[in-house]
């Protein structure tokens, strides 16, 4: 009977699976369907704009041959003109000197005729009709400016549609997923030298396999790439996997997608616990900063339902010598429940929020960047059952890095109330590794990836990354791959505890 229920189940599971497939499938089917409806008006549409242009193209070229003919007609015109005009000029006077030449022949007097025949001597000599070049400067041809779009007419007679670019193809051997980078490569099919550039999208998702139609997150584009290969750098890995497809381009169109790849992108992804934090901090996503004024206000606010005849009874110690009480006090010893989460918050001395995620397994890895003038803080690991008294590094199930700047400074890594002096100066930004089946946590110079303390144990319950912060506050970074430096720092530390005796310890 066991054994045919569990059989019918996996029938069950498998047909569910094949369902939700199938329905994937027609979900693609329908999105194809009203993509050749949207691409084909566009294609419809650019191919108006391409002949629009090409018609206002060939407008203004015709223009501009019509204005060059114009404009040589004008000037060839305006060249006869004023050679007419000079000749008639000229021909008027030459005209008028014959008629007094001829008139002058008649003359009897000999003095006046002598006159008459050096005055038509010296107008003769400076006469215009002499001095004419009886040629036109200019041809009445206008030949040179004629056309012949014979062999254009056949580039356009043999206008086709562009050959579109093929799909190009991504291996995911040749990617590459390390540091918070995705190196994606393909190749083409078959050489082609009209390629001018690439398309590159990527999604992030929690599904395996080929993207989903209705997914949560939309497709982001990288254009214009000239090479076959492109590196996104800098991500934070905030989901499971991330899907990439490519296409070429030519100067005119874009060729289809490739087959899209799923990449691996897993990292332990958390933020603040809100509900676990002390009042005395407020606590945002990944920013956690000390707020004094944290118990005053919930103060206020539980006196104001005593008056109403509430049944919380607060006791509160203020220090109001220093406007920025000693990490040794208190504003507040105990609460109304009203503000406890589903764990009681932090108390006391112990100005910590935990991380909202538990680590049971694998190796993981995530960052902290401290204030430049927050006074104290603590960044480690704690299993869930530490008090709400409990401060990070003083019990033997919880272990940290302790930097603190009041009065004088102090940078140590602390396990079950014991400390070890770290002598070097405290990093800007601190990487905290943890291999949870190797037994190992490590803390590390975030930008140098210089090892600062390692803590070698054994891990026999569920963790969660700590936070202590006083006057000042700490920004939290995840979604983080272990560094490929860590990795080998790793393996070249294996069985070099950089941990103290006194410190290392075996969690029962």
């Amino acid at each position: 009977m066991d054994a045919q229920k569990e059989a019918l189940q996996r029938i069950i599971t498998t047909l569910a699976n094949k369902n939700d497939e199938i329905q994937n499938f027609i979900d693609t089917l329908n999105h194809r369907l009203r993509g050749v409806q949207a691409n084909s008006s566009k294609v419809l549409s650019d191919l108006d704009d391409e002949f629009d242009s090409l018609y206002s193209f060939l407008d203004e070229m015709k223009e501009s041959m019509t204005n060059t003919i114009k404009q040589e007609q004008a000037q060839k015109m305006q060249e006869l003109q004023n050679q007419l005009s000079q000749c008639t000029k000229a021909l008027e006077s030459s005209e008028e000197l014959l008629e007094f030449a001829s008139q002058s022949v008649s003359i009897k007097e000999p003095e006046e005729f002598t006159k008459a025949a050096r005055q038509i001597k010296d107008r003769v000599t400076m006469a215009p009709a002499f001095r004419l070049s009886l040629k036109p400067k200019v041809s009445d041809n206008m030949t040179h400016l004629m056309v012949d779009f014979s062999q254009e007419r056949k580039i356009i007679q043999s206008l086709k549609f562009l050959p579109v670019p093929k799909a190009p193809e991504i291996d995911p051997a040749d990617c590459i997923v390390a540091d918070n980078c995705v190196s994606v490569a393909w190749r083409m099919p078959e050489e082609d030298s009209k390629i001018d550039h690439y398309v590159l999208e990527y999604r992030k998702t929690n599904y395996e396999g080929l993207p989903r139609v209705k997914d949560e997150r939309c497709w982001e584009l990288i254009d214009h790439i000239k090479d076959t290969e492109y590196t996104l750098s800098g991500l934070r890995f905030d989901s499971k996997y991330m899907n990439f497809r490519v296409r070429a381009c030519n100067k005119a169109v874009a060729g289809e997608y490739s087959d899209p790849v799923t990449l691996e992108t897993k990292a332990l992804t958390f933020s603040f616990d809100n509900t676990s934090s002390h009042l005395n901090l407020k606590v945002e996503e990944s920013f956690v900063e000390w707020d004094p004024t944290g118990g005053k206000s919930q103060e206020n606010k539980v006196k104001g339902k005593e008056n109403k005849g509430s049944g919380h009874v607060t006791l509160l110690k203020n220090n109001t010598r220093s406007g920025t009480p000693s990490p040794k006090r208190t504003s507040v010893t105990s609460r109304p429940a009203t503000v406890r989460g589903s764990r009681d918050r932090f108390t006391g001395e112990s100005y910590t929020v935990l991380g909202d995620a538990a680590v049971e397994g694998g190796q993981h890895y995530w960052e902290v960047i401290a204030q430049k003038d927050c006074k104290s803080y603590s960044v480690g690991i704690t299993h869930k059952t530490i008090g709400k008294f409990d401060q990070l590094g003083k019990t033997n199930t919880s272990w940290c890095l302790y930097v603190n700047n009041w009065l004088q400074t102090t940078f140590a890594a602390k396990h079950n109330n014991k400390a070890k002096a770290l002598e070097m100066t405290v990093p800007d930004r601190i990487g905290i590794y943890c291999d949870f089946d190797g037994g190992q946590l490590a803390f590390y110079n975030a930008d140098t990836k210089q090892l600062i303390y390692s803590f070698k144990t054994k891990f026999t319950q569920p963790i969660i990354p700590g936070f202590m912060v006083w006057c000042g506050g700490i920004t939290l970074y995840t979604g983080l791959q272990v560094p490929s430096a860590v990795k080998t720092l790793q393996k070249s530390e294996n069985g070099m505890s950089g941990s103290s005796s006194s410190l290392t310890s075996a969690v029962q």
